[in-house]
């Protein structure tokens, strides 16, 4: 069980049918700015419970919010990626987040009016990731992101984007609706292997990572 701001973070935690409406500048309410004081457990709890509230959700399940040791993140058998341990909130924030679009089925447009829908795209699900770290406030397409952040490599997020498409590297895996590069795979929201040629993309990111 997780505990922070008087909110439970429990195993049988489900995803609710009809999210609610995100809580105005719930990370600004939440996320703490002096974690050197906290214990580090009710700092993680704290951070899950903002990275919920900008996925649409009054919790997210505690599969989604799992960390792995070190600043690599990790796609799991299940499908869900672990945040790095090392890793910053808001990089750990956008990967629970993300975790929650795993399995939505690719929808073009999905995601453009608003954050919240039944399927997404490239462009919808690079947003809702950044979303939910707090580093993005409206949806955004692929050609829009071309003036998202600072220009190049970020270290710990970039996002690739050209005209027709849009995907995140985010912690040293990368967030696609394509299966570029593989094999085998199902289009929509998936954590994916990083592509070896990026050239093709113009590379952009928040900054500060």
């Amino acid at each position: 069980m997780y505990k922070g701001a008087g909110v439970s973070l429990q195993p049988q935690a489900h995803i609710a049918s009809a999210p609610p409406k995100p809580v105005a500048h719930m990370a600004m309410m939440i996320r703490p700015t002096h974690a050197v004081t906290l214990d580090a457990s009710r700092v993680e709890a704290l951070h899950m419970i903002a990275a919920a509230h900008r996925a649409g959700l009054s919790r997210l399940k505690v599969a989604q919010t799992r960390t792995a040791p070190g600043v690599v993140a990790k796609i799991l058998p299940d499908g869900y990626a672990a945040a790095p341990h090392g890793a910053p909130a808001a990089v750990q924030e956008a990967i629970w987040a993300a975790n929650r679009l795993i399995g939505f089925p690719y929808v073009y447009g999905g995601g453009h009016g608003t954050f919240y829908a039944s399927g997404y795209d490239c462009s919808g699900t690079v947003s809702f990731a950044l979303h939910g770290g707090d580093l993005l406030t409206a949806p955004m397409d692929s050609s829009e992101f071309y003036a998202f952040g600072d220009a190049g490599r970020g270290r710990w997020i970039t996002v690739y984007t050209n005209p027709g498409h849009a995907f995140l590297e985010i912690a040293g895996i990368r967030l696609d609706t394509s299966t570029a590069g593989q094999t085998d795979g199902e289009q929509g929201p998936r954590w994916r292997p990083l592509l070896a040629d990026t050239s093709s993309y113009e590379a952009r990111h928040p900054a500060g990572y």
